[in-house]
């Protein structure tokens, strides 16, 4: 009955687990995830044909890892992921998602499979070339606080501008609340900051926010491209990682996109369970074409390393065939005084994101971007 044969390429793809427990604890959990993330069927009643051979994951290696417990290789075959983001993220660590003890740590793509993804559009090179910064830290700052009207984000929008940000973007709680309506938020925001590069000669681009429900995710998109926005800010946690991915490649729209950690966290918080922050925020982001991946940085207000960290900034890079290398954006808490070390931390290649301290420098947002851009030429 299950003895099939199947049009296979043979092509496979790793998934690098972390298994908590003993060996042979580790080595069960291992033949678990191969069932589970594939057939989830008795594999005993498998016994032969292509089912058994290609499509049931296969251990490839189980070594000690260095934090503790065990790290678990996996391959499977790339027709179980359809080809699609969706059934990709689904093989990886659907069902096994529900069980403790196991944490996806990397991804080892194979080219077949990368090929049906488009990843990001601009990339690190693209986004230097469109904000006019070859070789420099980029600079991003969010519009804040919520219950501000469109009118005055858009002033604040202007000043920023005005000061030398590369990058606004809207802070990710702004919606289509009533104090700021998503339309007019958008296009006065996009306007003030147009204005702004009219009279300096910059490239500043402002990102809104267009999460929102899923039958207005790609309309939101299309609106705020043709309002002039340069860009566009998505929490894929929110609207599913597909939705972030059909933004960036539809060649209508054609905007750099900038992915938000909102309601990702606890896939992060356990060093036992869910997903590293180097797969989820750098390799994950990418494959659904983030050019930007926000994420909390060390000695903010939110409890990642510096390990964790770097760790983002790595994935973001790592080699993934044609899938262009982003950039990682810290942010959460950051104030102008850890610049040098998050320098350090990061090099030349990333975004920094400061938002609230840019008000608690001064009253004058003007002078304060340019403080903050100036740090940044320096470099």
């Amino acid at each position: 009955m299950f003895d099939v044969r199947l049009p296979l390429s043979g092509e496979r793809f790793g998934v690098v687990y972390r298994l908590t427990g003993t060996e042979a604890e580790a080595h069960a959990k291992a033949r678990d995830i191969c069932v589970e993330q594939t057939i989830e069927f008795p594999a005993d009643l498998v016994t032969g044909g292509d089912i058994r051979t290609h499509i049931l994951g296969r251990i490839e290696l189980l070594q000690p890892a260095p934090e503790g417990g065990f790290e678990a290789t996996i391959s499977y075959a790339v027709e179980t992921t359809g080809f699609e983001l969706t059934q990709f993220l689904n093989v990886v660590f659907g069902n096994s998602s529900i069980k403790p003890g196991i944490r996806v740590e990397r991804l080892e793509l194979s080219p077949g499979l990368l090929q049906a993804f488009k990843g990001p559009r601009f990339g690190r090179d693209g986004l230097r070339g469109l904000l006019g910064a070859p070789t420099r830290p980029l600079l991003c700052t969010a519009l804040k606080p919520m219950g501000l009207s469109a009118e005055a984000l858009a002033e604040f929008a202007y000043r920023f501008a005005l000061g030398g940000m590369d990058v606004i973007k809207d802070d990710h709680g702004l919606a289509n609340q009533s104090f700021a309506p998503f339309k007019e938020r958008i296009e006065r925001c996009a306007e003030a900051v147009a204005r702004a590069n009219r009279e300096t000669g910059g490239k500043c681009i402002y990102m809104p926010n267009i999460t929102g429900p899923a039958d207005q995710v790609t309309e939101n998109a299309r609106f705020a491209k043709q309002a002039g926005a340069g860009g566009l800010l998505i929490s894929p946690g929110l609207t599913g990682f597909d939705a972030m991915r059909r933004i960036a490649d539809d060649d209508a729209i054609a905007l750099p996109v900038m992915g938000h950690p909102a309601f990702l966290g606890s896939y992060v918080t356990s060093p036992d369970s869910g997903i590293s922050h180097y797969a989820l925020f750098g390799q994950i982001m990418r494959l659904a074409g983030a050019d930007v991946t926000i994420f909390p940085n060390y000695g903010g207000r939110f409890s990642f390393s510096q390990e964790d960290c770097r760790s983002v900034a790595e994935g973001a890079a790592v080699a993934m065939g044609h899938i262009k290398p982003i950039f990682p954006a810290p942010g959460g808490g950051m104030d102008l005084s850890r610049i040098p070390d998050m320098l350090e931390t990061y090099g030349y290649d990333v975004m920094f994101l400061i938002g609230g301290a840019l008000h608690k420098r001064g009253p004058d947002l003007v002078a304060n971007a340019r403080y903050f851009r100036s740090l940044a030429d320096q470099i």
